[in-house]
């Protein structure tokens, strides 16, 4: 969700945007950006770890300062505090000098009435609505609409033999059931997955991709209120809360992008972990408990959202032996929080000594008041999966057909995800049209 910094209109610097993060005498702030997101971020994220401790002073591209949250501790005392860490993007001390067209806007925001950038009573308002439109579906439901939608995409190249398990399906499964569960027909899934993916990698196509996203959600909520069914749009609809219509298109792209790429790249991270670790390979014949070791593991080792933003702080503070200004930009590392010397210290005193047997206390969904709701994540984990379950029956000789070390990941700091996963197997027969 990065771009190079010279891709950024340098209307401001880190020294001159409010002055930048205060470091320590020989300390200077990290760029947000470069090829060790993309390789190998852990070892990145312990040399910061190292050398500025559990918060460090980071660069957005553009030159704007921010503070980025490692430890685990103290990622959990951010998060736990939203009076003082609230999600208000209006705090921002930057806002001043912030280019229109600055390529991350998207992804921070700007102050809008959403659930994701409304903070306090009306946070929890928007909240209320969309929990109770989601807690209403039942998970055999989804199950049973996801193992229809991985069967039609698995018929889409199973008998070619090969395929990119990416392209091909970890990007679209998430967004056809979501646009299901949303209201919208099936064949408008893959217009909505090209928009976002537009609006998740932060480039120049970013702006554009909001507003054609936007436009999606407007034609919808159009139609469900003219004709209400069974989905998340007309519950939320009829809600019996007062919400303007720019509220409902809000919330529903957030709930749409939000469920979207990190249940692909958790769905595309378990995969590629499965064809190339041999600690997994049982789940590739078939053993069910494996497939969930995998998923956990996935989200304490190589989780979707490396980075979040964000929060801001509400006054001066001290954080992890840093001041922090009031206004300034925290980031949640939640993949760095998630490998913490401190928390693996004390995961490795629990009965099995490691994550893999089921322990939930990653960072992964974030945590706190603004951590991602308890349907939705449900729900994505019900999508990833059956999904995975569903491949592993029908390709059950499903192996990578490129070197492992050749895989390539997303270029961006901030989700982590492959870019292509090929792999080959022995063809089969398409099922049919279930739907």
């Amino acid at each position: 969700m990065t771009t190079p910094a010279s891709a950024v209109p340098e209307r401001a610097s880190a020294k001159t945007s409010g002055g930048g993060c205060p470091v320590r005498a020989g300390e200077s702030a990290v760029p947000l950006s470069g090829p060790e997101f993309h390789t190998d971020p852990q070892v990145l994220f312990r040399a910061m770890r190292s050398e500025h401790g559990p918060v460090v002073p980071v660069e957005l591209p553009g030159g704007f300062p921010a503070w980025l949250v490692i430890g685990y501790r103290e990622l959990h005392q951010v998060t736990s505090d939203g009076e003082l860490f609230p999600r208000d993007v209006a705090l921002w001390n930057q806002w001043d000098h912030i280019p229109e067209d600055w390529p991350l806007l998207p992804m921070v925001g700007r102050p809008m009435p959403s659930i994701y950038f409304t903070a306090g009573a009306e946070h929890r308002r928007h909240a209320e609505m969309v929990g109770q439109a989601l807690e209403e579906f039942e998970p055999y439901e989804i199950r049973q609409g996801c193992e229809q939608l991985a069967d039609r995409l698995i018929d889409g190249f199973c008998e070619r033999g090969s395929a990119d398990l990416i392209a091909d399906f970890a990007v679209p499964l998430p967004v056809l059931v979501l646009a299901r569960l949303i209201g919208f027909p099936d064949a408008d899934g893959a217009r909505i997955a090209e928009v976002l993916r537009d609006l998740a990698d932060g480039g120049p196509d970013a702006q554009e991709a909001h507003l054609r996203f936007g436009e999606h959600m407007q034609r919808l909520l159009a139609t469900r209120r003219a004709s209400p069914g069974d989905d998340v749009t007309s519950r939320m609809l009829a809600y019996p809360g007062v919400f303007t219509d720019e509220e409902y298109v809000l919330d529903l792209m957030a709930i749409t992008a939000a469920g979207h790429l990190p249940t692909a790249d958790w769905i595309g991270n378990s995969l590629r972990l499965m064809l190339t670790d041999p600690q997994f390979a049982t789940a590739l014949s078939g053993g069910r408990h494996s497939i969930a070791e995998a998923m956990n593991e996935v989200l304490w080792e190589d989780a979707p959202t490396q980075i979040l933003a964000g929060r801001w702080a509400a006054r001066d503070t001290q954080l992890g032996g840093r001041s922090i200004r009031a206004g300034d930009m925290v980031l949640l590392g939640l993949g760095a929080a998630n490998t913490d010397p401190h928390i693996r210290q004390q995961l490795s005193t629990l009965p099995g000594g490691s994550v893999q047997g089921g322990n939930s206390a990653h960072l992964a969904f974030s945590h706190g008041e603004y951590r991602c709701p308890f349907p939705a994540q449900e729900i994505a984990e019900v999508i990833a999966r059956t999904g995975i379950e569903v491949l592993l029956d029908r390709l059950p000789d499903l192996e990578l057909s490129v070197p492992a070390q050749t895989l390539v990941r997303r270029q961006s700091a901030f989700l982590r995800g492959m870019t292509v996963l090929p792999a080959r197997f022995t063809p089969v027969r398409p099922t049919g049209d279930l739907l």
